[in-house]
């Protein structure tokens, strides 16, 4: 069971990282173009900021689902009973 915990674990923490790392580009590219728009003539703007709230809503449902499910897991194995070889 240990291997399966240190399994789930990691693949939290790498949706954590792809997702923050989705949902950071697309935030920075629409930064960038609002920034743009204040210089000089830009288009795209609202388009980029829908791509950065979905992809944000995205990232937020695949990181609280699994963190449900590590959290599920953790307490499954917490109430498993272990059963020790009596002392001889």
């Amino acid at each position: 069971m240990e291997i399966r915990s240190t399994y789930l674990g990691t693949m939290v923490g790498l949706a954590i990282v792809s997702f923050g790392l989705i949902a950071a580009g697309a935030w920075n590219k629409f930064i960038a173009d609002l920034i743009a728009l204040f210089l000089k003539p830009g288009s795209g703007v609202l388009a980029e900021f829908i791509y950065a709230a979905i992809v944000t809503v995205i990232a937020v449902v695949v990181v609280r689902t699994l963190s449900r499910l590590a959290e599920k897991e953790a307490q499954f194995t917490a109430k498993m009973v272990v059963f020790k070889k009596p002392p001889e």
